[in-house]
């Protein structure tokens, strides 16, 4: 194995890229398979730090409010 150069890192997710292909939320799949991935990670001794973005969320609620069709909204 590769020795590995960071003992911590910080990982910044986007609420995009957790929505998969869905216009909105947390695709379980995706949510599962980076877990999966972040445990890896972990495993190796390495520290990891999340950012966990949601602006797809909060777009997709404020434009819910202005009467935009939730599944429409982006």
């Amino acid at each position: 194995m590769t020795p590995v150069q960071y003992r911590r890192i910080l990982l910044k997710i986007s609420g995009e890229m957790l929505a998969g292909n869905q216009t909105y939320g947390i695709h379980r799949d995706i949510l599962t398979a980076l877990a999966d991935e972040i445990k890896d990670v972990v495993n190796m001794e390495i520290e990891v730090a999340l950012v966990i973005g949601g602006g797809n969320i909060f777009r997709g609620l404020a434009a819910s409010a202005d009467g935009m069709e939730r599944a429409a909204a982006a």
